[in-house]
């Protein structure tokens, strides 16, 4: 009971968060179907789901990048925290079908919609885990100091929703830059969970 009044360690969670991120990214791949044909024609049909395959897993490589340095940070895990992490396992689990829904049907409307809604969800999420980790650990926190203002978690939900927008009222290839956009935008390193980490290391080690 005590264990659990103080946390338990975040390598089980982080552990099962990773194997379950291992099958998405197996699932993902078992959808790019052997073409029956011999010459670079027969690859053509296979090109949308070919592109829809590159961005998802871009996006759980982003997503298990930011998790491993969310993590980082957490000192213990609570039940809260527990919960929201697999609410966010759970939107990335549907990644493979929205994936293959999207490219079998060459970024139509609704499929395309429908990914950028499940981008969307992930993303909530995301900022629910994090919020989680930062309510167990108070205001001042390391990852309370580390995300500040937090301009990528709070511009991606935006363009997630023009992007549902852009794929019901207007054309898919709006969606589909807007969320090539914001892959881009995560791609880049960020180092501020890791660079707070490190620095209370050192402030505790002198």
């Amino acid at each position: 009971m005590l264990i659990f009044l103080r946390g338990m360690n975040t390598g089980r969670m982080e552990a099962f968060s990773d194997g379950v991120i291992a099958i998405i990214i197996t699932i993902m791949v078992l959808d790019l179907h052997i073409p029956h044909g011999e010459n670079l024609q027969a690859l053509q049909p296979l090109i949308p789901v070919f592109l829809c395959y590159v961005l998802s897993f871009v996006y759980v490589g982003i997503y298990w990048n930011n998790h491993h340095h969310l993590l980082n940070a957490c000192e213990s895990v609570t039940g809260p925290i527990l919960w929201a992490n697999l609410h966010l396992l759970f939107w990335l689990s549907l990644f493979p079908f929205a994936t293959a829904w999207m490219g079998e049907n060459q970024f139509a409307a609704v499929p395309t919609a429908l990914y950028g809604a499940v981008l969307l969800a992930a993303a909530i999420a995301f900022y629910v885990l994090q919020q989680a980790i930062i309510a167990s650990q108070g205001a001042d926190s390391i990852l309370r100091r580390a995300v500040g203002s937090d301009w990528k978690g709070k511009l991606s939900p935006v363009l997630y929703l023009g992007g549902v927008a852009a794929a019901t009222f207007w054309t898919h290839w709006i969606a589909q830059s807007l969320y090539v956009l914001v892959a881009l935008i995560w791609l880049v390193p960020d180092r501020r969970i890791e660079r707070a980490v490190l620095n209370a290391r050192r402030k505790s080690d002198r």
